[in-house]
């Protein structure tokens, strides 16, 4: 923003700037209480050490992989009961695959001889000594991580109840489980939905506003009279990355979500279905946080094609063929209602 006629230089655009806000020109910018600021530490917190784990959580494997031994190909979760209780031995000395895969649980105890092959390798003592520091770390991060989650469940049950809180809203469910209810949206990324948005949508006077704020929404560039379309933005980068990971989840889901990456993937493309989805999502996180009486009714898969209009289908796909060359003639099907 500048002040056509003038120099352009910092401290002129600081007193311009300044002018502006004098005048109540300038939208403020949004700057939640403090409550909702220490929530946001906690869960940005929780964030870092998730993904600090998750680094370390590959660094095992890649030193199984170095020692040959290729658990992960047969083990969804090489960390889970079955998959810790043979590395764990393996650091003590057992080498042998059979008395390894003997320790298998549930599942995995049907797939003994593929975990007989996985577990026959190279192991050796350096391997054993780096994973065990690995496997240390990894286990204080899941404390501090467990630790934590608790304090921000306590963080949130303290806040204000604008959109549900911790109280009666919503036949008596708290925000964290009205937002739970909505497909891809589990209990930590609801957290974290609460601690970048807080529970007060006054701030946001439609759910369109808070899209806007989050970079959810198609940018349009102009250039005369061609208008293209533009990236997002940057935007919360801490909502966005929640609000991506519950649409990708939403995505594989038989709801009205899913129907609608399923429908937009096709000529959209994978990131821009992702988006759209994750838009959809907070105009719903939008309505319930303002109303501590909603909850989330999904439509179904089927809305969309409820609501299509036949007469347009119907005139699209003529008008798809007769690019393709043909003439077309419509004929009624008998015994077809009115």
């Amino acid at each position: 923003m500048g002040n056509p006629g003038r120099p352009k230089t910092d401290k002129l655009d600081a007193i311009w700037l300044a002018k502006l806000t004098e005048r109540g020109m300038l939208n403020p910018s949004f700057v939640p209480p403090k409550p909702v600021r220490q929530l946001r530490d906690l869960t940005r917190t929780r964030t870092v050490f998730t993904d600090e784990r998750s680094r370390h959580k590959q660094r095992v494997e890649k030193i199984l992989e170095d020692a040959q031994i290729k658990l992960s190909t047969v083990a969804t979760d090489i960390f889970g009961v079955s998959g810790r209780a043979m590395i764990d031995a393996l650091i003590r000395g057992e080498r042998d695959p059979r008395v390894l895969a003997e320790m298998s649980k549930a599942g995995l105890r049907n797939k003994k001889g593929a975990l007989i092959e996985a577990l026959t390798g190279n192991f050796e003592e350096h391997y054993a000594r780096l994973i065990t520091v690995l496997l240390q770390t990894i286990d204080h991060l899941t404390t501090q991580i467990d630790t934590l989650t608790a304090d921000i469940e306590r963080a949130i049950d303290k806040l204000p109840d604008d959109g549900g809180g911790s109280g009666g809203g919503g036949g008596g469910m708290s925000l964290a489980e009205r937002l739970d209810e909505i497909p891809g949206i589990g209990p930590h990324i609801a957290q974290v939905v609460i601690a970048e948005l807080g529970t007060d949508m006054s701030v946001f006077p439609t759910a369109d506003h808070l899209a806007s704020w989050a970079k959810l929404c198609p940018r349009t560039i102009q250039s005369g009279a061609k208008s293209t379309g533009g990236r997002t933005g940057k935007g919360n980068a801490w909502l966005k990355r929640a609000l991506g990971e519950a649409a990708m989840s939403a995505a594989r889901t038989d709801t009205f979500l899913g129907a609608r990456y399923k429908r937009l993937v096709k000529r959209k493309g994978h990131g821009k279905a992702l988006v759209a989805v994750a838009r959809s999502m907070l105009i719903i996180i939008w309505h319930l946080i303002d109303d501590p009486e909603a909850r989330f009714n999904d439509l179904g898969s089927e809305h969309h094609q409820r609501w299509t209009d036949p007469a347009r289908k119907t005139r699209d796909l003529v008008h798809q063929l007769e690019r393709l060359g043909h003439q077309v003639t419509l004929t009624p099907a008998t015994g077809t209602a009115a």
